[in-house]
C-alpha cells in the first residue's frame, strides 16, 4: 500500500483555507488504496502529525477543528501568550496562567496532555485526538511515495516546498518550482502571458521600499519615486475603478478595488502589508469566468467553463469564504464560441508557466467588448468538494473522488 502524505496549513495568509482543502481530500481520498499521513504545518511554520478522527462535514473557512487548535492552542501556552480570551476549552483562570499552568486539563509548566480528555467533557460521538510533533520533517517526508501538498499562497504554493521535495527526490502533486513561482509572482506571470499574446488588463508595476515606491517601467528599469508620483503615473496610464494587489498573494487577501486619490493611497499602504510588489490594474467591467485544467500522463484536460456571481462588488476574500450569497454557475451561460476560446487560453496558460499536474486559470469577459482578459493562473486552487475546481471537473464526469485519485495517480512512484 503506497505511502501518501497530504500537507495542509502553512505560513501564509490562506493558511485557514487550506486546512479546508487538505481535510476535505483526507475525508474523501481512497484509504483502501492508499496510507494516508496528515501533516499540518502551523502558521509559525512547524510540522505536526495530524491525526483526528472526528466527523469532519462542512467545515468551513475560520471554523476551529479539534487537533488544530490544540496544537494551536499549546504553542500560545508555551510561548507565554495565552489568556482566557485565547483559550476556549482550556480555561485559564486569571491569575494562574503566569507560567503557563492550564487549569482543566491539569496542565503544568507549558505542557499539553496529548489527546486526553475527561469523560465528563468528551462529546459521545467525539473520537480521541492525538497529536505528535514531527522533529525531523526531511526524514519523515522520505518514507513517502508520494506527497501532496494543499498549500495555498506563500510557502506552499510558491516554489518553496516544492524545491524541498526536488532535493530530497520525492514525487508531489502538482507544479514544479518554476511554474509555482512563476504564477504566484503575478508580475511576472503578467510577462510571460504577454509573451504569449493573452490579453491582460492594463496595469502598473512598482515597489514599496521605506516609506517610498520604486517604479518599474515596460523596459524593467526601476526608478524612485514618491507616493505622489505614483499617483500621478497612475491617472495617466489608467482610470477609476482600479485594482491594487500585492504581487504575492492569494485567495484575494490584501486586493482593494479603488475609485479615487485617497482609496488608492489607502490600498498601496494595504496591499504593502503583504508583499513589497505591488500592482495597480486596470478595473474591467464584465464576468468573472475560470476553468480548470488536469494533465495525465503528458495530456492535458481542459474542463468546462464556470463563472463566478459575487455578492459584492468584487470577489474578494469574504465574498469567496463568508458570504453565502455569492454564487457560481457551472457551466456558465456564455456562447460556444466564447467558452472554447477560454478554454484554448486556458490551456495555453498552463503551457507558457510551463505547467503540471493541474491548475485553475481565471478570466474576465469584458462587458462592452466582449473581449477574453486573464487575470491569473492558481498552480494549488482550492480542492474542497465544493470548490471551484473539483466542481468544473464533476460537470464534466469525473468526480470529486476520482480527481484526487487521477493527480495523485500521475506522481507517485
Amino acid at each position: 500500500m503506497k505511502k501518501i502524505a497530504i500537507i495542509f496549513g502553512g505560513m501564509s495568509t490562506e493558511h485557514d483555507v487550506s486546512i479546508v482543502s487538505g481535510i476535505s481530500i483526507l475525508k474523501n481520498i481512497n484509504k483502501e488504496k492508499y496510507k494516508i499521513y496528515p501533516i499540518y504545518i502551523n502558521k509559525q511554520g512547524e510540522w505536526y502529525k495530524y491525526n483526528a478522527k472526528e466527523n469532519l462535514e462542512n467545515i468551513k473557512v475560520g471554523d476551529k477543528i479539534s487537533g488544530i487548535e490544540e496544537i494551536n492552542n499549546k504553542e500560545k501556552v508555551n510561548k507565554g501568550k495565552i489568556n482566557e480570551e485565547e483559550v476556549n476549552q482550556g480555561e485559564v483562570n486569571q491569575g494562574e496562567a503566569n507560567q503557563g499552568e492550564v487549569n482543566q486539563g491539569e496542565v503544568n509548566e507549558g505542557e499539553v496532555n496529548e489527546g486526553e480528555v475527561n469523560e465528563g467533557e468528551a462529546n459521545e460521538k467525539e473520537e480521541i485526538i492525538k497529536t505528535e510533533k514531527i522533529e525531523n520533517p526531511i526524514k519523515y517526508l522520505k518514507e513517502m511515495d508520494c506527497i501532496f501538498p494543499v498549500l495555498h499562497g506563500a510557502y506552499g504554493e510558491d516554489g518553496a516546498i516544492q524545491g524541498l521535495f526536488e532535493m530530497i527526490k520525492i514525487p508531489y502533486v502538482g507544479c514544479r518550482v518554476l511554474a509555482s513561482s512563476i504564477s504566484m509572482d503575478k508580475s511576472y506571470t503578467k510577462i510571460i502571458f504577454e509573451k504569449a499574446g493573452l490579453k491582460q488588463a492594463e496595469y502598473i508595476y512598482i515597489k514599496e521600499k521605506q516609506g517610498n515606491y520604486i517604479y518599474i517601467d515596460e523596459q524593467l528599469n526601476e526608478t524612485i519615486k514618491k507616493e505622489e508620483e505614483i499617483i500621478k503615473i497612475a491617472e495617466e496610464k489608467l482610470k477609476y475603478p482600479m485594482f491594487v494587489k500585492p504581487s504575492n498573494s492569494g485567495s484575494s487577501v490584501g486586493v482593494n478595488k479603488v475609485k479615487n486619490k485617497e482609496q488608492l493611497k489607502d490600498a498601496l499602504k494595504e496591499a504593502s502589508k503583504y508583499d513589497k510588489k505591488i500592482l495597480i490594474e486596470q478595473g474591467i467591467k464584465g464576468r468573472e469566468v475560470e476553468c480548470a485544467i488536469l494533465e495525465e500522463n503528458g495530456e492535458i484536460q481542459v474542463s468546462c467553463v464556470g463563472e463566478v456571481q459575487s455578492a459584492e462588488e468584487f470577489y474578494n476574500f469574504n465574498s469567496k469564504y463568508k458570504n453565502e450569497h455569492s454564487k457560481t454557475q457551472i457551466p456558465a451561460k456564455i456562447e460556444e464560441k466564447t467558452s472554447e476560446e477560454i478554454k484554448k487560453q486556458a490551456k495555453k496558460a498552463f503551457q507558457a508557466v510551463n505547467g503540471n499536474g493541474l491548475a485553475r486559470v481565471d478570466f474576465f469577459i469584458e462587458e462592452q467588448t466582449g473581449r477574453i482578459i486573464i487575470n491569473e493562473i492558481n498552480t494549488m486552487p482550492g480542492f474542497t468538494n465544493i470548490s471551484m475546481y473539483p466542481k468544473l471537473f464533476e460537470k464534466v464526469g469525473i468526480k470529486y473522488t476520482d480527481l484526487i485519485e487521477k493527480v495523485i495517480l500521475g506522481r507517485s512512484k
